[in-house]
């Protein structure tokens, strides 16, 4: 797999940029990335849905005095505006010239998750998406300051409950746990001090806001240091520890280059996220023009964001029904906004489970031949008869020339190495005698490169 072809993959979700990473080099193709202007408008389906904590109130007054029916409406609605928030997502990702911004978005949503099935307010769930896009080259420290503060978390990880005299530890543990540090690195009287000072930060107007009479204002002692702290003075105390680094640094590489990156690459730019004050522009810009020349293709697996958008890109599909790319994510465990649990997605391997494995080849065949996915295809209905199956346009790019040429420059886009016993299939799907001027040759191709999604080399990056 050529290096354009890989870090277009990495850097976006499909090999749209490749030519871009070609012609003015990874350094120059990240700034631009970073720089590209992207769009802060609200979205149009939110507009209906509650917003404040007074509309919240009327609408849950709405469901108490309504109708068994009507209450099926107006969660059906809720559910409705749920979707079409990750089909909005999915758009950006396809649409967007630099979608750096997006795939970066999407690594901050798996690491500080808060999940519409838990929140339940669609709108406190687009503000938190906001913030990781808006932040999301920005500062480590300020972006984790924002998000402890959104109504999306605070709801999420139960601090609504964590009142003086009845305190609630999650929001405490998972700081330090999964969002900072990782385990090892703090106490349980770390967790439990941390609970007292978060007691009180509750639901806001626009984000979360301490209310007094739930308040702790006991001196607590926190990771050595001894006052009175709220959220943002844990937040500093965090960022002073040695191993604050290490944790996000790992995710990083895991979540762009590496499925197992070794512990001196952690540790290296670890310590030198220390050293730009952990700006992450800068230790972005850091390890992918370090580690782009680098002989690394075939050390990570392909999540199902990218093997979805990478076929719907290379078949030069047009009409994406992106509510309908959202149900297939979700079928291979990629949920938008509804991770399993506050861990996340843990990718790796669990990307290629059997069942994923074959959910994969069957969006592959349907759209290879020009089927579009729809939901009772996506869930194995076999009442989904021909005549349900919306036919697409479909086509590849191939350069005329032998069986072995075109196999040659499939495998150099698509595969991050060949063998000799897969040359030797690949040569049975596109044979010798293959005329690429014959008026089917578009289809002999579109066959071999159905076969091709479907080796254990295709999954790899």
């Amino acid at each position: 797999m050529r290096n354009s072809n890989l870090w277009s993959l990495r850097l976006g979700f499909s090999g749209k940029e490749a030519l871009q990473i070609e012609k003015s080099g990874i350094e120059v193709f990240i700034k631009n990335s970073i720089k590209a202007s992207f769009e802060k408008n609200m979205p149009s389906f939110l507009k209906d849905d509650p917003k404040s904590l007074a509309e919240l109130k009327e609408i849950r007054q709405q469901i108490k005095g309504a109708t068994s029916e009507e209450q099926k409406q107006l969660v059906k609605k809720q559910f409705l505006s749920s979707l079409e928030m990750k089909a909005w997502w999915l758009d950006k990702m396809i649409v967007s010239e630099f979608p750096l911004r997006e795939k970066m978005t999407c690594f901050w949503h798996n690491h500080f998750v808060s999940t519409v099935q838990k929140v339940k307010v669609n709108y406190w769930i687009y503000q938190h998406n906001q913030i990781l896009r808006e932040n999301a080259f920005g500062n480590y420290k300020e972006l984790t300051k924002k998000i402890l503060k959104t109504n999306a978390m605070v709801r999420y990880l139960d601090n609504v409950d964590n009142r003086k005299d009845k305190i609630n530890e999650n929001l405490s543990r998972e700081l330090l746990e999964l969002f900072t540090l990782g385990i090892g690195n703090y106490t349980e009287n770390d967790i439990k001090n941390g609970a007292k000072a978060l007691a009180g930060l509750g639901l806001g107007e626009t984000e979360g806001q301490y209310r007094s009479f739930f308040e702790d204002n006991d001196t607590i002692t926190y990771l050595g240091k001894t006052g009175k702290f709220k959220v943002d003075d844990l937040v500093d105390i965090i960022f002073e520890q040695k191993a604050i680094p290490y944790l996000i640094t790992k995710k990083i590489l895991k979540w762009f280059i590496y499925d197992n990156p070794k512990e001196e690459l952690v540790t290296y730019y670890g310590d030198y996220f220390r050293k730009v004050n952990f700006e992450i522009e800068p230790l972005l810009l850091k390890i992918f023009t370090e580690e782009y020349p680098k002989e690394t293709a075939g050390s990570k697996i392909k999540d199902p964001l990218v093997y979805i958008l990478q076929l719907t890109n290379e078949l030069k599909i047009t009409e994406i029904n992106t509510e309908v790319l959202a149900l297939f994510l979700t079928q291979q465990g990629m949920d938008l906004f509804n991770q399993p649990n506050v861990k996340g997605w843990d990718g790796g391997n669990n990307w290629l489970t059997s069942q994923l494995f074959l959910q994969r080849h069957n969006a592959s065949d349907f759209l290879c031949n020009g089927r579009m996915l729809n939901r009772k295809v996506l869930k194995g209905n076999d009442m989904a008869t021909s005549e349900m199956i919306k036919t697409i346009k479909v086509g590849i790019d191939f350069k005329k020339g032998s069986n072995k040429q075109i196999i040659s420059e499939l495998t150099e886009r698509l595969v991050f190495q060949n063998n000799e016993e897969l040359q030797k299939d690949m040569e049975q799907v596109l044979k010798y005698d293959f005329d690429a001027s014959n008026e089917n040759a578009e289809k002999a191709v579109l066959r071999l490169f159905n076969y091709i999604t479907k080796t254990p080399e295709y999954q790899l990056i």
